[in-house]
């Protein structure tokens, strides 16, 4: 399984890394961390995403919308 974790905190971004180590079934190469730019985890693919509702500019759900929007083929 693939996560991405996407958030605009650093120290959110560790701790959700640090739990999800002692997942075997999200493999530690799968986890990709995203707060803009690029292509917003699409090259990824992501089966799981962990998403801060509240960032400074965007919103966790206009950031999702972006991903989805990015992603189109």
């Amino acid at each position: 399984m693939r996560a991405l974790i996407v958030d605009d905190e650093e120290l959110a971004r560790h701790v959700i890394r640090e739990l999800l180590q002692s997942h075997t079934e999200i493999e530690s190469r799968g986890v990709r961390e995203w707060y803009g730019g690029g292509k917003g985890g699409c090259e990824h693919k992501p089966n799981l995403i962990f998403l801060d509702v509240q960032m400074p500019k965007l919103t966790g759900f206009d950031v999702l919308e972006l991903i989805r929007y990015r992603c189109r083929p």
